[in-house]
């Protein structure tokens, strides 16, 4: 009896060829001609895709190295420009500090004048006479000439204009801060600014004479104050309607001006 179920062979089983993954382009010229292949393998395509990477990279921090670098130049662009504008403001504190120095000066000078701080003995006069009051008090009025006949500055001074229709007065040419002096003996009836004549003192020296002084730097007594023939009265300047530092003096006889060389005698310039 033949048997029912015939021991049957194993299937053959064929071996394929391996392969290794990777990508293959196919580069068809334009003018025609034999098409090629390019094989990239795995391990070239992971070196392509590491290099391009590592190129991205390297861009990207150039391109922020350079953003870096001009921000740091704008920033220095701004640091010198605050550099500038410190140094100019230096420069001007350093000018502030100059005027306060010539300030401080005038005020020593101010202060000696009128007896503060200074020694026991400061006066307001320029030569001081005998007997002459010190600063702070009101010399009395009417010892010796009360007539306006002294130079009104410690100094001779260069006359630059003289007595006019519009200009009742003489202009003596003299530097800023010089002493001005009462020309006789009288009492202050102002001493206050004007457009004209700037900070101006007016005395009254009595039997209708008035002498003014005008233009001044800095006034020493008030309204009602008496002073004495030399006395220092007043600062030279430049105020009012002035180009350049000059005292401006008149006579004023009943109210009507009198040339002041016909009384007073400019001194010798010895310089």
């Amino acid at each position: 009896m033949a048997a029912s179920g015939a021991v049957r062979a194993p299937p053959t089983v064929s071996t394929m060829p391996k392969h290794e993954d990777g990508l293959s382009l196919l580069v068809i010229p334009d003018g025609g001609g034999e098409p090629r292949s390019l094989n990239l393998s795995r391990l070239r395509i992971r070196v392509l895709v590491v290099t391009g990477a590592l190129l991205a990279v390297a861009i990207v921090a150039m391109g922020a190295s350079w953003v870096s670098m001009a921000r740091r130049a704008a920033h220095s662009d701004d640091l010198a420009r605050q550099v500038d504008s410190l140094t100019n403001e230096l420069a001007r504190i350093e000018d502030i500090a100059q005027q306060l120095a010539r300030l401080e000066g005038r005020q020593d000078t101010y202060e000696q004048l009128l007896g503060l701080g200074g020694a026991a003995d400061s006066a307001f006069w320029v030569p001081a006479p005998s007997g002459a009051a010190h600063a702070g008090e009101t010399p009395l009025a009417g010892e010796g000439r009360t007539e306006p006949t002294a130079w009104p500055l410690t100094v001779a001074g260069a006359i630059t204009r003289g007595v006019a229709d519009d200009h009742p007065g003489i202009d003596i040419a003299v530097a800023s801060g010089s002493y001005v002096r009462a020309a006789g003996d009288g009492v202050v009836v102002e001493a206050g600014k004007d457009p004209v004549y700037g900070l101006f003192i007016l005395l009254d020296h009595g039997n209708g004479l008035r002498t003014r002084y005008g233009h001044a730097l800095h006034l020493i007594p008030q309204r009602g104050w008496r002073v004495r023939q030399g006395e220092v009265i007043a600062l030279s300047g430049s105020t009012g309607a002035s180009t350049a530092p000059h005292l401006h003096f008149e006579i004023l006889r009943n109210e009507r001006p009198v040339d002041p060389l016909t009384m007073v005698t400019p001194p010798i310039d010895r310089t």
